[in-house]
This record gives structure tokens, C-alpha cells and sequence, in this order.
């Protein structure tokens, strides 16, 4: 089963149809003990950084991310959901530099480019090795932010993607796996995607 953790931020029934598409049951929840037993937890996210992260702590998001890496469980963060996993941001949220989870070191920033945010169709360099992007070649993915994290994360499988300059796309690691872009909005390839990540569930 995979659960869609609803906090508030995030295209749920896009994500929801999506994952459906592997054949998998899905949920849309905000129960921690759902969320938890699920075999695998997709983190959407919408939004400001720091919104997105208020409403993931009064759901106790923050807490099941950890328990869940703590049991070795799949984590997929989507967009915002991508960045609230790194340790803090540069959106200034009330005044504050907001945090985040701290799973991936290093801080998210604003996009070095002309135009932000960054809205539309954008390739992806990844590694041959990715479990992630298996089959999934010269393809496009739908991208709609103006901040991302630029540091590759350790002991992980890291894409990228220029807009301006470089920039993570994707991370992957044995547990945690999260994307900048949108899959549940990128046609084929986004589905190729969801249905690679869920196949290691």
C-alpha cells in the first residue's frame, strides 16, 4: 500500500491517480499509524517551505519521516516535499530562516536565474545507475519552483537539472527518495517514475 501524507500542501488526487497507476493500493491520510505501516510514503508539497512544514509538524509528518527511515520503510518527497527534507531554506518564513527535517544535509536556496520561478518542462542528468530513472532516457520532466538544494547529498544517488545553474533534481537513497520536479504531472516518463520507485516497495 502506498500512502499519500495529507498535510495541507500538495496535489493529492493528481499524485493519488498517479500512483494508482502501479496497481498499488493508495491512500490519502493524515493518520501517523497508517502512514507508518504503509509500505511506501509519498510527501507532496505546494507552497512556501516554511507553510509546508507547520502543516507537516501538526500532523507529526516531521516524527514519521524518521520512523519510517528508522524501519527502513520508502519515503518519495515530491517538490517542496523534496526540500523540507534538507536541513533548512533560505524562503524566509515569518521573518525566520524556517528549518526543515534535516534527513540531506545542507540548505536550500533561490534559483540562480534571470526568471523565477522556474515553470515548465526541464530535462534531468542522472546517474546510469538510478533505480529511480531506469528506462527512462532524454525524457522531460514538469518543474514549478524558485528554490532548490545545489549541494549533492553523500552516500546517495544525485540528478541534476540547470536552470540558471545547476541544481539537484533528484536524490536517492536506499530509503529516502525525493524530486524536484512533478512526476504525477510529467505524462509518461512521471508515471515510469512513480511505477520505479514503487516496484522497490
Amino acid at each position: 500500500m502506498i500512502a499519500i501524507l495529507d498535510y495541507g500542501s500538495g496535489n493529492l488526487r493528481s499524485a493519488q491517480r498517479a500512483c494508482e497507476e502501479t496497481g498499488q493500493q493508495v491512500i490519502v491520510t493524515s493518520d501517523y499509524e497508517i502512514a507508518l505501516r504503509a509500505d511506501g510514503l509519498v510527501v507532496p508539497g505546494v507552497g512556501a517551505f516554511g507553510a509546508c512544514m507547520a502543516g507537516l509538524r501538526e500532523v507529526k509528518g516531521d516524527a514519521l519521516i524518521h520512523q519510517r527511515i528508522k524501519e527502513k520503510k520508502k519515503v518519495l518527497g515530491i517538490c517542496v516535499g523534496m526540500q523540507i527534507l534538507f536541513q533548512s531554506s533560505a524562503e524566509a518564513f515569518s521573518g525566520n530562516e524556517p528549518l526543515g527535517i534535516g534527513v540531506f544535509p545542507g540548505r536550500v536556496t533561490k534559483l540562480s536565474a534571470p526568471i523565477t520561478p522556474q515553470i515548465g518542462w526541464n530535462t534531468v542528468s542522472a546517474p546510469a545507475d538510478s533505480t529511480l530513472f531506469k528506462g527512462i532516457d532524454k525524457e522531460r520532466f514538469y518543474f514549478v519552483h524558485s528554490y532548490a538544494a545545489t549541494e549533492k547529498v553523500p552516500n546517495a544517488l544525485n540528478a541534476e537539472a540547470e536552470y540558471g545553474s545547476r541544481f539537484l533534481a533528484a536524490v536517492e537513497s536506499e530509503t529516502v527518495t525525493a524530486v524536484q520536479f512533478h512526476p504525477e504531472k510529467s505524462g509518461r516518463a512521471g508515471l515510469q517514475l512513480i511505477r520505479n520507485w514503487s516496484e522497490a516497495l
